[in-house]
């Protein structure tokens, strides 16, 4: 399923994308309606032990509902933000965010797309691209900078916060890595590296990597036909250049998307080792 940047904006003139004042008040429930049906892999993490839900994260113009998950018991919890795939804030993504709170961090995901559209609703993929593409990455900084705000005052550690995100959020990934360096770990998967420039995408994280701020572990399939093993080698060499600690891992026999358990594209072999990988990074990064 393609959820990388597409050339297809601007091809639904029936839907008004720059509408200012629309916000998306409260996350969708169950699954993307563009992902379904769900397969039978679908993991299910439940809540016994944790604080979760929606919250409201104050925005510079209003606010964004978010899921947020976390121990039951305690305070300051290390904190790991949660960027979605371009299917928006749906179950899989809020699964995650219990995956961790379970592990012991305050997991958190905004809804990046409030602004555009109720994304987990819309049917047609060519639609929901076509949507997120307008989104702006210098707006999705800020959104995330207000979320960093948010968790800081309310029971995460502000000292200790990393960041994850899947497909397109893989991507956002590398970008804030070079935006903000109050982060101390990333982790992206199959992030796309490059792509057209635009006005919402002004660079791609080839071109930023001399201004990442933190050590970022790239996870990626080798039948991603989205993302070539070129990409790839493009991304190392500049981080050896620029002398980084940012690390790849590459799964031969995994395809794009491969941690998304609802999707035909689940590889739970590497899904499973990318877990881990993902906790240990943020450990060794002193996310933890």
């Amino acid at each position: 399923m393609r959820d990388e940047q597409g050339d297809v904006a601007g091809l639904f003139p029936r839907m008004d994308l720059s509408r200012r004042g629309f916000f998306m008040t409260s996350l969708a429930t169950g699954f993307a309606l563009s992902v379904t049906p769900v397969n039978a892999t679908t993991i299910t993490t439940d809540t016994d032990g944790l604080t979760a839900g929606e919250v409201k994260i104050p925005v510079a113009d209003g606010e964004i509902p978010a899921y947020r998950a976390q121990p039951a018991k305690g305070t300051k919890f290390p904190v790991v933000i949660v960027v979605e795939e371009i299917f928006g804030v749906h179950e899989h993504i809020k699964d995650l965010c219990r995956r961790l709170a379970k592990a012991g961090y305050l997991a958190i995901a905004p809804e990046l797309y409030a602004r555009l559209g109720d994304v987990p609703k819309i049917e047609d993929i060519k639609e929901v691209i076509a949507v997120v593409n307008k989104l702006k990455d210098a707006q999705a900084f800020s959104d995330l900078d207000a979320t960093l705000a948010w968790v800081e005052k309310n029971g995460g550690e502000g000292d200790h916060v990393g960041i994850t995100g899947f497909c397109r959020g893989g991507r956002m990934v590398w970008m804030y890595a070079s935006h903000n360096p109050k982060l101390k770990a990333a982790v992206a998967w199959y992030g796309p590296l490059t792509g057209k420039t635009s006005e919402e995408f002004p660079t791609h994280p080839l071109d930023v990597v001399e201004t990442i701020k933190v050590p970022v572990l790239g996870l990626y399939g080798g039948l991603d036909k989205g993302i070539p093993q070129e990409n790839i080698d493009a991304m190392k060499e500049k981080i050896a250049k620029a002398g980084l600690k940012d690390e790849f891992v590459v799964y031969p026999d995994a395809e794009h998307g491969f941690n998304a358990d609802y999707r035909p594209s689940y590889n739970a072999e590497a899904a499973a080792d990318g877990w881990k990988r993902m906790l240990a990074w943020f450990k060794a990064n002193g996310v933890a």
